[in-house]
């Protein structure tokens, strides 16, 4: 998809639920409450047989200083800068207001392609509000309904020669650009490089704990809005990188506070939106803060990405102003071990987001931990490793009877999970399962990954095991009459 699509306007005018509309998903949050939007969001849309780039951006405010609506609004522009086009969207209910009148001079003079769209169209007010429209400048605006779906067919018409004209400059550039990178096969042969599919890492984390400063500084732009205010990220933001050769996809999260202090509503779906960015990741960095590392939410953070099953790397942020470095490091890890024992060996790294110091060990721990998490033993390797742990350390005996591990064999990766045969799984106590777990970890060098252990017995495998038995139906009938007695 070569065409890009900015839509911008005032707060509360639509924005998101026309972006929505266009990808197919509920990718962006929606309220009723103005300003929900506050970081640039890319998704692929889809309109008739058109296929392109939509960015979702803040409401564009009258503020030009540092405030946080001045910054949204230098964010909000630069994504028309990025844009190949805008659709510069109003409330048709509303009608034309003077900072639709400023907003509107800005985007003639980008000499950028405008689309006007009138959202809020249905009804006789919204009608109002189109004719209205025509005293911007810019053209014939397009009655929508982003909630409805309405206009929907005049937004591809007038979009249309725009995204055809984008697919035909990129045609002719890639015709000119006729070498191919191309590698070396097992067999010797040169085929073309074909690009792998993008690591997912979700960065989470407390309020202000600088996710969006980190990721920034990993972009090497200011991309994801920033400030001293806590809770300006609101939506999870996926944006893409290749860091260090590697093709990369950073989920920016929301703060996640505790439970309890999350009251209002958008608060909640800011974190849901956080919670299922950590459910389509691989990676998920937890990032704390110097100041105040391991608070009991961000144990909470850390145990949620254990049990979702993703690998983990814990990175402590600031690390720039604090000054007893060698004695903090070694209370974190301390702190590490004690607190987070199902993460035992996981990577601990410091970082600093303002100064971008560390970044290169926060890169390689990421590698490290995505490369176990994908990390497959063979069977024959399993058992010798099986018999051995048994015959240190024999599995108990309950009632006398002792269980036996008879089989072990891996059954998935991401993550790593393992299945032992086993006489009487339900007896083997927990304790017995972490001691295998631990083994696992050490001897094949699976640090800080979840592993998950499952107990089978051989009567699990048996189909005919809740089967009850019959006697043929030939053979019935001479069993009820007495045919088949031995004759005395």
């Amino acid at each position: 998809m070569s065409f890009t699509l900015a839509i911008v306007g005032r707060p509360n005018v639509g924005k998101s639920t026309l972006f929505n509309r266009l990808v197919g998903k509920r990718l962006a949050l929606v309220d009723d409450q103005p300003g929900v939007t506050r970081d640039l969001r890319e998704g692929a849309a889809r309109l008739g047989d058109l296929r392109f780039t939509v960015i979702d951006t803040a409401g564009l405010e009258d503020a030009t200083d540092d405030s946080l609506q001045g910054r949204m609004r230098r964010l909000t522009e630069r994504a028309v800068e990025m844009a190949d086009a805008s659709l510069f969207l109003i409330d048709g209910r509303a009608g034309i207001t003077p900072n639709d009148e400023l907003f509107a001079e800005i985007l003639r003079r980008s000499g950028r392609p405008v689309i006007l769209g009138v959202n809020k169209a249905e009804g006789r007010q919204g009608e109002a509000g189109v004719i209205e429209a025509y005293a911007l400048g810019l053209g014939e605006p397009i009655a929508l309904s982003a909630e409805h779906g309405e206009g929907m067919g005049e937004l591809a018409v007038a979009l249309a020669p725009l995204v055809e004209a984008a697919e035909e400059a990129v045609a002719v550039v890639e015709e000119a650009e006729t070498d191919v990178d191309v590698e070396e096969d097992t067999e010797g042969e040169l085929r073309p490089i074909t690009p792998s599919r993008p690591l997912k890492i979700a960065v989470v984390g407390r309020p202000n704990a600088g996710k969006s400063t980190l990721i920034n500084k990993i972009l090497g732009e200011d991309r994801l809005l920033t400030g001293p205010e806590a809770g300006i990220t609101r939506d999870s933001i996926s944006v893409p990188v290749t860091w260090e050769g590697t093709p990369m996809r950073i989920f920016d999260t929301a703060g996640m506070r505790k439970k309890a202090k999350v009251q209002e509503k958008l608060e909640k779906l800011s974190v849901a939106d956080g919670l299922r960015a950590v459910k389509f990741a691989e990676v998920v960095v937890v990032l704390l803060d110097a100041a105040i590392p391991f608070e009991q939410q961000d144990l909470r953070i850390a145990d949620l990405a254990e049990r979702e099953g993703r690998a983990v790397v814990v990175a402590v942020n600031k690390w720039d102003i604090e000054d007893n470095k060698q004695e903090k490091l070694k209370a974190l890890k301390q702190a590490f071990d004690t607190l987070l024992p199902q993460l035992r060996g996981a990577p601990l790294v410091t970082v600093s987001a303002k100064t971008g110091k560390g970044l290169d060990r926060l890169q390689a721990a990421i590698m490290k931990a995505h490369e176990v998490w994908n990390r497959r033993v063979t069977t024959a390797q399993l058992n010798r490793w099986l018999a051995a742990m048994t015959e240190a350390h024999p599995p108990p005996a309950p009632s006398g009877r002792r269980i036996r591990l008879r089989y072990m064999t891996q059954a998935k990766t991401r993550p790593p999970g393992f299945v032992v045969m086993c006489s009487h799984p339900d007896k083997l106590p927990d304790s017995y399962s972490r001691y295998l777990v631990n083994g696992l970890r050490d001897d094949f060098d699976m640090p800080g990954t979840p592993i998950r252990l499952w107990m089978r017995s051989q009567a699990d495998q048996n189909p005919y095991k809740d089967r009850k038995k019959s006697i043929p139906s030939r053979l019935s009938k001479h069993v009820r009459s007495g045919a088949t007695k031995k004759k005395g």
